[in-house]
């Protein structure tokens, strides 16, 4: 990515507008100085190369910017003040950490069993779209369809099939688009009806999205989302179950082995000694995260 011109910035950014500043900055590749300064703290100074803040060589020093970036963002209310252009970097600077990626996981470090229900509620029956000029760059495969997804205004209980990753994973995502402001909302989906509505048969015609998208209502109860509008369910359920399956990612009626499978890969991904970049805040909230998916999945079997 070309470095680009962001212009001079002053200001005083109260919690959760400091990551969305950084995120700018970063996905603009930025170039200056970024100072900001807490009340009672001695002012914090990065130095920007092209999106990313300059450190010195090696994890203490990566570690130990994380940190400070991770307390900036903890601050009720900060003073910002960027200062655009080709800065000289600090003796022994030969280490980059993005600025964007940086956002994105602090974002979605915070995200736990409980606010993942929150999202879920929140975001019940409207359309989400993405906002391209501030579209992340993918990090994988799962990232360009969470990505397509969101290309056209969607419910979540669309966006689902078509992302085909774990549900925490999408969320999570969710979450950070949020957070940063790359995510606009388009109100109560259009397609939305009463409980008792039933679609026209030439309504079919209308869905360009295949097998994915088809009868979305009778999908509802698969993919776990949007509870509060699902028609009546086809069976009864123990909602402690059903709440440990959709923790871990799965479905309703997934078996034994595919709780296995995504216990294991949140284990890996949420593991705090698997995790040794991680700071005191991110590694308190990795435990609690991977002690509920642990409960969660000790339920199950």
């Amino acid at each position: 990515m070309q470095g680009t011109t962001e212009p001079d910035l002053r200001r005083t950014a109260g919690r959760g507008e400091l990551v969305q500043l950084v995120y700018r900055l970063g996905h603009g590749a930025a170039s200056g100085v970024l100072t900001l300064t807490a009340r009672a703290t001695r002012p914090e100074v990065f130095v920007l190369r092209r999106g990313a803040a300059v450190c010195a060589q090696g994890e203490p020093a990566k570690r130990t910017l994380v940190a400070r970036l991770a307390r900036a963002a903890a601050e009720a209310s900060i003073a910002v003040t960027f200062e655009s252009g080709v800065a000289a970097c600090p003796p022994g600077a030969l280490q980059q950490v993005s600025l964007a990626g940086w956002v994105r996981s602090h974002i979605e470090a915070q995200l736990d069993g409980s606010l993942a229900e929150t999202l879920v509620r929140e975001f019940a029956g409207i359309c989400l779209l993405l906002r391209t000029e501030l579209a992340p760059q993918p990090l994988d495969e799962a990232d360009r369809r969470m990505l397509a997804a969101l290309a056209q205004p969607r419910r979540l209980d669309q966006i689902w099939p078509l992302a085909r990753t774990p549900r925490f994973r999408l969320l999570a995502f969710l979450h950070f688009l949020r957070a940063v402001g790359a995510l606009a909302t388009e109100g109560v989906a259009e397609t939305e009806r009463s409980p008792g509505h039933r679609a026209k048969p030439e309504a079919a015609d209308q869905r360009s999205e295949g097998s994915a998208e088809s009868d979305v209502r009778g999908d509802r109860m698969k993919y776990g989302f949007l509870a509060a509008e699902r028609d009546a369910p086809a069976r009864v359920l123990d909602p402690r179950r059903v709440a440990a399956m959709r923790l871990l990612g799965v479905d309703d009626d997934g078996d034994a082995g595919a709780v296995k499978r995504a216990y294991r890969r949140l284990a890996r991904a949420l593991h705090p000694d698997l995790q040794p970049h991680a700071d005191a805040q991110q590694r308190r909230t990795l435990e609690r995260r991977f002690a509920e998916v642990t409960a969660a999945y000790e339920a199950l079997v």
